[in-house]
């Protein structure tokens, strides 16, 4: 039954989704026309407030590039791809292969999303090589659903940035440890329950007949023969710097050191933290300085369309906040809740803001400062409703196809390909998120 199911969705999503950038332009038109609305009397104050804001999370749009690509750098050194490759030599069977994609993907999700991206990439792939009767773009799916788990890990963008000193509502909430956020038992239950069942939902989902087998890219023998006649020369005394086992080692054991010294401080995770130890590791197991740029300079091209749209999504954001749109979903959801009911409802507020705002730092720009002096003053603990936005930006990823971006430009697939098992995933996530949420915050 969930076969034919997913087989319809599948179909549907493939004729009629638009291209990712294509839903960017769409969402800030529309966003566009209600805030006009909304505001008949000074439609430019919109215009305006576009504008203003279109840059206005560059800094944070850097530090989002940087979980990624330190991630996926990291993910590309030779032996952490070669363990990769052996592991995925382990499913034998279609199902295996859906399952154990999905298990290696949320473990890295667990430790950094970038680091996941390319991890599940490249684990899918390997997969596909030895699995032809594996579906393909459920394989795909299963490595980027994990997405729903991130507001766990150790990358989770709104646990680390309320947990970062100085944050911008330190001074309504304070700064709130980890251990009341990612490391809260409610947030553990809630993350093994999904872990244990998303692959469920996955196997049951994979097709029988219509089966897409992976095909790698045919490789360009000219530019390859080029490539080994260039390599064969002589290296210049600036090439053999360049490729000096030790630059890379010392620079990335320096790092080492800074993050050691932090921790004996006593200091938390946070995104200036994460992604200093992701470069560090980059650079100290890639070893040479120019092995590590190429493999920055590999990254960046797979997150291109992200940098492309993250101003429009912070466009978006703007608009909303300016209007009065994200202020009147948020005040309606907290006028109708309790003190028992009001993460709940945080959590289905989050998943909606989230398909016009897809960064859970942008979008607790937009929600922290209107549901935290709400939820403290029924009661809430701040970490708890952190946790609920946090997940709520994470239920919605499987449906907004920004952040699906980096991995489909990996494996060479398009949104349509996966969207239409991401959307029966995002359905089971949602339901059971919903349940936990009740009881365990």
């Amino acid at each position: 039954m969930l076969v034919k199911i997913a087989d319809i969705f599948s179909k549907v999503v493939r004729r009629y989704l638009p291209d990712a950038f294509v839903i960017a332009i769409l969402m800030t038109l529309f966003v566009f026309i209600i805030a006009i609305l909304m505001n008949l009397s000074d439609p430019m104050t919109i215009f305006k407030a576009w504008g203003d804001g279109f840059w206005k999370y560059l800094a944070f749009t850097m530090q989002m590039v940087l979980v990624l690509m330190t991630g996926m750098v990291l993910a590309s050194v030779p032996f952490i791809n070669k363990a990769l490759q052996k592991v995925a030599s382990i499913p034998k069977t279609p199902t295996q292969a859906y399952v154990m994609t999905f298990i290696i993907s949320a473990i890295s999700y667990y430790i950094n999303w970038g680091l996941a991206v390319v991890v599940g990439a490249i684990f899918a792939k390997e997969v596909a090589k030895r699995n032809e009767k594996a579906h393909f773009p459920l394989l795909v799916a299963s490595a980027y659903s994990p997405t729903a788990l991130y507001a766990a890990g150790l990358s989770s963008s709104i646990g680390l940035t309320i947990a970062t000193p100085d944050h911008f509502l330190a001074k309504i909430m304070g700064v709130v440890p980890t251990s009341e956020t990612i490391f809260h038992p409610g947030t553990i239950i809630i993350f093994l329950a999904l872990f244990i069942t998303m692959p469920l939902v996955i196997a049951f989902m994979a097709p029988k007949t219509n089966i897409i087998s992976y095909k790698p890219l045919q490789k360009n023998t000219v530019a390859t023969t080029e490539t080994a006649a260039t390599i064969e020369q002589p290296l210049t005394p600036a090439e053999k710097l360049e490729m000096n086992p030790w630059l890379g080692t010392i620079m990335g054991a320096c790092g080492f050191v800074y993050v050691v010294y932090k921790f004996f401080e006593g200091l938390d995770l946070n995104l200036d933290i994460i992604n200093l130890t992701f470069l560090s590791a980059g650079l100290f197991f890639h070893r040479s300085l120019g092995r590590f740029a190429a493999a920055f300079k590999e990254a960046a091209t797979s997150i291109s369309s992200i940098i492309l749209q993250f101003p429009f999504y912070a466009g978006i954001i703007a608009i909303l906040t300016s209007s009065g749109m994200g202020e009147a979903i948020i005040n309606w959801m907290s006028s109708v809740a309790s003190k028992d009911t009001f993460t709940i409802f945080t959590y289905w507020t989050a998943g909606l803001v989230n398909l016009f705002a897809p960064s859970g730092g942008g979008q607790w720009a937009l929600q922290g400062p209107l549901q935290i002096p709400a939820g403290m003053q029924l009661g809430v603990e701040p970490g708890k409703i952190a946790m609920a936005v946090a997940w709520g930006d994470a239920w919605t990823n499987l449906i907004q196809p920004f952040w699906a971006l980096p991995i489909l430009g990996v494996v060479g697939l398009s949104i349509r390909d996966i969207m239409g098992y991401c959307v029966l995933l995002s359905i089971w996530v949602g339901v059971v998120t919903s349940i936990l949420i009740m009881f365990v915050y």
